[in-house]
């Protein structure tokens, strides 16, 4: 039996987002959009399309007018505007019109790319999220953020789009090589430090259950992981406030990303940048040593990365100046008070992110030490 929450604006439903074991559930989700008289486009990439496209095409099949697919090769290298300029001829060549539907059928990259393309073809058509990767399920396929990399800078361009509906089927997981599995898990683990202790040592306690997928396990992290998210981005749908504790992590994470060119994955880029948040929180007077060091060695047992070789610190800390969180030349800072508690700051100096930087620096120095 899938589980549901919905999504509120302005004290208004907006949409749903429903947990299931499979696609049992989703031709009657997809009825209720009404797609009967819609031509639907399922966005996804090389890797997932042989995995599921057909599985979602053939639930489209006689419900609604036209059901086309269009892919592109996987990886964050290519959530361009390229490729979105071949998404918009492939519509237009395909007579999408403004009343028609997107499906966003694969994990972060692909939930983005598509999210602007609806957001930004015709002024704004709808789309739904079916996330397939643990990252873009527990993370990016809620609340509405969109956009493409420009120049190797993440989602330097893009746009708020809500979907009209995030399915979310949690036996996907199981198909994720390891890697890509607990990429996604650092999104989880940020929403527990920034939120909820309760959840935080909830995922310690199961670590073992997580570490080996075991269902319902999964599915019951990842229901609490969105509900975070969800309190999160209904105050604050467009970030103009309190949505910003959700970049932690993210300001070294991206630039780390950038830096290693797209190399370590997302989750690999957001765990080396909490670990780097939390030990400035720590110079910050604002955790203790101990804490620090606890948040900084939690993320080992999920085979999440603490250090990182092969990085100029001051070249990180120039792709900090470039973020897209900067305001008034000044960095919003995430910050950690303690665990479940995040503060935004905008005092952490140039000094400051350098030394978190050269902490988490794994150098040669440190091989033969």
């Amino acid at each position: 039996m899938a589980q549901r929450m919905t999504i509120h604006y302005n004290q208004k439903p907006y949409y749903d987002i429903v947990f299931s074991q499979g696609f049992d559930e989703l031709p009657a989700e997809l009825e209720a959009l009404e797609i009967e008289n819609r031509r639907v486009c399922i966005f996804t990439d090389s890797i997932v399309k042989p995995l599921y496209a057909n599985t979602i095409e053939e639930i489209l099949k006689d419900r609604c007018k036209k059901a086309v697919i269009f892919c592109f090769p996987a990886g964050e290298q290519n959530k361009t505007l390229d490729t979105v300029k071949e998404a918009y001829t492939f519509l237009i060549k395909e007579e999408f019109d403004r009343k028609d539907l997107l499906i966003a059928l694969g994990g972060g990259v692909v939930g983005d790319m598509t999210g602007y393309t609806a957001a930004t073809y015709l002024r704004g058509i709808d789309f739904i999220q079916i996330p397939t990767t643990l990252l873009a399920q527990a993370d990016s396929s809620i609340g509405g953020k969109t956009g493409v990399d420009f120049d190797g800078y993440k989602n330097m361009v893009g746009a708020f789009h809500m979907p009209r509906l995030v399915y979310m089927n949690v036996s996907v997981l199981k198909t994720l090589d390891e890697r890509q599995y607990f990429s996604g898990f650092a999104e989880i683990m940020k929403h527990g430090l920034i939120r909820d202790q309760l959840f935080y040592e909830w995922l310690l306690e199961h670590m073992y259950e997580i570490c080996d997928r075991e269902p319902s396990i999964l599915e019951e992290m990842v229901i609490k992981s969105s509900s975070i998210k969800k309190m999160i981005v209904e105050k604050d749908p467009t970030e103009k406030g309190e949505r910003a504790l959700l970049n932690f992590g993210h300001t070294i994470g991206h630039a780390i990303e950038k830096a290693r060119n797209f190399e370590l994955l997302h989750g690999e880029c957001v765990a080396l940048g909490c670990v780097a948040a939390a030990y400035i929180s720590w110079k910050h007077q604002l955790l203790t040593m101990d804490e620090y060091y606890e948040i900084r060695d939690m993320f080992v047992p999920f085979n999440l990365p603490i250090s990182v070789e092969g990085i100029n610190p001051e070249e990180i800390l120039t792709l900090t100046r470039s973020d897209k969180k900067m305001s008034g030349g000044q960095i919003k800072f995430i910050l950690l008070k303690k665990v479940g508690k995040a503060v935004i700051d905008t005092t952490v100096t140039g000094e400051d992110i350098l030394n978190a930087v050269k902490e988490i620096h794994f150098t040669e120095e440190d091989m033969t030490a």
